[in-house]
This record gives structure tokens, sequence and C-alpha cells, in this order.
């Protein structure tokens, strides 16, 4: 098991800015999804974000040991959104930087004409947001898998300790990447179902998730973010709980309570086998000579 002093405090996911694409569906059918560049109003979200996120792991200004190692798509609207919250950073905060092409955007297929794609998305939503391929493109099923594959990769050199950094400094991952990308991220880490992630909503431009260590080593939403704020996004009274009770478990525990680790995949189950049987004796005793 990872030390709990070489943990990242907080993983910060963060979507682009504002781009040309979300400005003007139609630059997609002129322009490669990877090179559509941000708005002005896409850098200077950027810029808020940076401060916003500074302000979040300095506490305010009060804590001066941390540290902060970035992950970045390779599309032109997250490059320049690193490069703006970048700014808010001195060299000597910064532990490194890796582009990593496993958090690219979804692949909607190669230029997209703006009513074909508004036909697709319609029978999307018929189909299920999870499973439904895009022609000559990906699934969100897709990237999850791509997603999986990142977050190994990030424990490894978590593991591993290639960061070098100082134990007694905060370590914060900041991950500049895509809406769905961002939501399949957290549909792996907290093991939310397919139902569940049909229910999530996408993250507005330079938003943030901050997924921050708790008290006994697992990762919540719930120390940064409230109730309403997670209700606003998606997650059901259910997953708040789970959030809520993350803050203070203990690393590798089991939420007995988390309704989606077996109530929902069965029948109510028996509290112990002893049940099992006694529910075996009261049907033989109905019926001794066993002929129903």
């Amino acid at each position: 098991m990872i030390n709990k002093e070489f943990l990242p405090k907080r993983i910060i996911l963060v979507r682009h800015g504002e781009s040309q694409g979300n400005l003007d569906g139609s630059t997609y059918a002129t322009t490669p999804d990877n090179k559509i560049p941000l708005t002005e109003l896409g850098m200077e979200q950027a810029r808020l974000a940076g401060a916003k996120i500074r302000e979040v792991i300095s506490s305010g200004g009060e804590l001066s040991n941390w540290k902060v190692y970035f992950y970045v798509s390779p599309y032109a609207r997250t490059r320049s959104t690193l490069r703006e919250i970048g700014r808010s950073f001195s060299k000597k905060r910064m532990i490194g930087v890796r582009e990593e092409c496993r958090i690219r955007e979804q692949d909607f297929g190669n230029f997209q004409v703006e009513e074909r794609m508004k036909v697709i998305k319609e029978t999307r939503e018929r189909f299920g947001r999870f499973f439904y391929r895009f022609p000559e493109g990906e699934s969100a099923a897709d990237v999850y898998d791509r997603v999986s594959s990142f977050l190994e990769s990030l424990w490894r050199d978590v593991d591993m300790k290639r960061l070098h950094r100082n134990p007694f400094d905060d370590l914060n991952f900041i991950i500049v990447s895509h809406g769905l990308a961002l939501r399949v991220f957290l549909m792996k880490w907290f093991k939310w179902t397919v139902e569940q992630f049909e229910y999530l909503n996408n993250l507005g431009n330079c938003e943030c998730r901050v997924l921050q260590l708790g008290d006994g080593g697992e990762y919540t939403l719930a120390v940064h973010h409230t109730e309403e704020e997670m209700s606003a996004w998606g997650l059901s009274p259910e997953m708040i709980a789970d959030q809520k009770w993350r803050v203070h478990a203990s690393r590798g525990d089991w939420n007995e309570k988390c309704p989606w680790y077996l109530d929902a995949f069965f029948d109510p189950l028996h509290d112990s086998d002893d049940s099992t049987k006694e529910d075996e004796h009261d049907c033989n005793t109905s019926d001794p000579n066993g002929t129903l």
C-alpha cells in the first residue's frame, strides 16, 4: 500500500475554457477538433481558474509548503487553458507537466457537419450516452478504457515516487482535460455505474472538481464541495452520502451502506448464512413431504 505521505493531497480536474467550437458549432466542419482554439473569454476563464486553484491549494495564501504537477490533453484548447492557468504559479511551485493523449477529447469523427452531428446526438440520447459510438469515432465506454489506463500510470508515478517531491510538501495533481473525459475519470475513480454516469451533467468551461484526501486516506469531493453543488452535477443522494462517508473513511474500507456495491445488483440479501438456513428450515417445515 502507498504511504499516505506520498499521496497527492488533491487531484483537481479542470475542463478547458470556452473554445471557438463551444461558441460556434460550425467550426468543427472546417477545423480539426484538436486544433480548435480558445476564445478571448476562454483565455480569461482559464486565468481566473488558475487564481482560484492557487487559492484552494494555498488555503488563501496561508500555506507555503505545496507543489503542483500538471497533466494536460494535447488539444490546442487544453494546452492554452494550461498556459493561462500557469500564470498563477511560479516555477518553484511546479514539479512538472506531462502531455497525456489518453485524456484527450472523445473522438466524434473527423470534420463534423453541424446538421449531421445534431441528428447523431439526438440518436445518442435515445441509445444512451455511455455506449453510443459516434460513426468513425468513439463511445464514452471507449474513453473510459483509455482513462482507466491513464489512472494506472498515474498511480505508478505515485507508487514509484517518480515525482521526487519533499514529503513535507502537499502535492497537488491538476488535470486539464475535457468534459466527457473528466466525467468518466470520476466514474472510474468512485466506481460509479453506467446508470449513474447517464445522470451526470457536463462541467462548465474552466469548471473544476476537487478530489481531496480525507482523514483516513480516501479521496472525496465532499471536503471542498457542498451537497448542493454535487446534487447540481447529477449525483444522487446515495452518491453524495458516499462522498461524505469518504471524508473520514480509512483507505481500503468497504462502505456497506453504499447501495450500488451490492443492492443495485441483487434482490435483498440476507445478513448472514444463518438467515438463509432459517428460511430453508421454514420452507421444509411448511411442506414436510417436500411436494411443493
